[in-house]
């Protein structure tokens, strides 16, 4: 009797329940339909059939899990090369900007180029036109280094007239110089004579000794020259008279009498009168000026006068 039982445990181990129990319900009816017209040797052989077609199924199913792993992987494949496609996607997208953009960018560059062409040219124009004018130049510097030269002779010229006219020019400085001093001393010469008489008419002073040019030591023994130099009163108090002749006077020359003369001499003589004698002012407020500083002021006009 054929063991049904067996061959369902073995069917299941294959295939669903339901249908190993249903193969294994129909083998036994065939078999029982078989079994006093098949021999033994043909149910052994229909036996191993059985157990082969068992094992292939096992093997089938095996190799069907194997499959469906097998498709899931490659269902997982699939996904990842869909993401993998979306990324390349992406980033082809990305490219394609990239590329428009770097389209843009060499338009600009192209454009820039045929600007620095342009301008390249100009420059090429510009450099000829300064190499002309370098050469113009370089004709022109030849003439101004000769005209230079001739300058330059001809300075040598002038300096050497100039010399000449410079020694002539101390010549007479120093003739001017002597004449100078020749006109101070006879205007100081005059004032020795007239002076008196005036200073008593206009001012109370009466001379004790006679005018004279000579020096006078100051607070620190300098000896210090004086015009015209005299001592006198002027009422009961005794004076100095302290004085100076210019040909020309003016107010600086006010000024400088009286820093250089009068008051370095005050400290050593006391009580100074001083005065000024001249041929000319240099302007017409001098007089009032000189009166204002406490200065006596007579123009050699008035020495006829007494």
């Amino acid at each position: 009797m054929i063991n049904t039982l067996r061959i369902y445990e073995e069917l299941s181990e294959v295939m669903d329940p339901r249908p190993a129990q249903k193969l294994a319900s129909v083998l036994g009816l065939i078999y029982e339909d078989l079994q006093d017209t098949v021999k033994r040797s043909d149910f052994e052989a229909l036996q191993r059939v059985v157990s082969e077609l068992a094992v292939s199924q096992k093997e089938l199913a095996e190799a069907q899990k194997r499959t469906e792993a097998r498709v899931e992987e490659l269902a997982e494949a699939q996904k990842r090369t869909e993401a993998r496609v979306e990324e390349l996607a992406e980033a082809q997208k990305r490219t394609e900007a990239r590329v428009e953009e770097l389209s843009a960018a060499q338009k600009q560059t192209e454009i820039r180029l045929g600007e620095l062409a342009e301008a390249q040219k100009r420059t090429e124009a510009r450099v000829e036109e300064l190499t002309r004018s370098l050469n113009e130049l370089s004709e022109a510097q030849k003439s101004t280094e000769i005209r230079l030269g001739e300058l330059a002779a001809a300075q040598q010229r002038t300096e050497s007239a100039l010399a000449k006219l410079a020694e002539r020019l101390d010549d007479t400085n120093k003739q001017l110089g002597g004449l100078a001093i020749t006109v101070g001393y006879t205007l100081e010469n005059e004032a020795y004579r007239a002076l008196p008489v005036l200073l008593e008419r206009d001012h109370q002073v009466k001379l004790t000794e006679p005018l004279r040019r000579d020096y006078l030591a100051d607070a620190r023994g300098r000896d210090l020259e004086v015009n015209i130099l005299g001592r006198g009163t002027r009422g009961s108090e005794p004076v100095w008279i302290i004085g100076e002749a210019k040909a020309q006077l003016s107010k600086n020359e006010v000024d400088r009498f009286i820093r250089n003369r009068v008051e370095p001499l005050k400290a050593v003589c006391g009580k100074v009168f001083p005065i000024l004698v001249a041929h000319m002012v240099s302007s017409r407020d001098v007089p009032e000026y000189a009166r204002q500083r406490g200065v006596a002021l007579y123009l050699s006009y008035q020495f006829g006068q007494q």
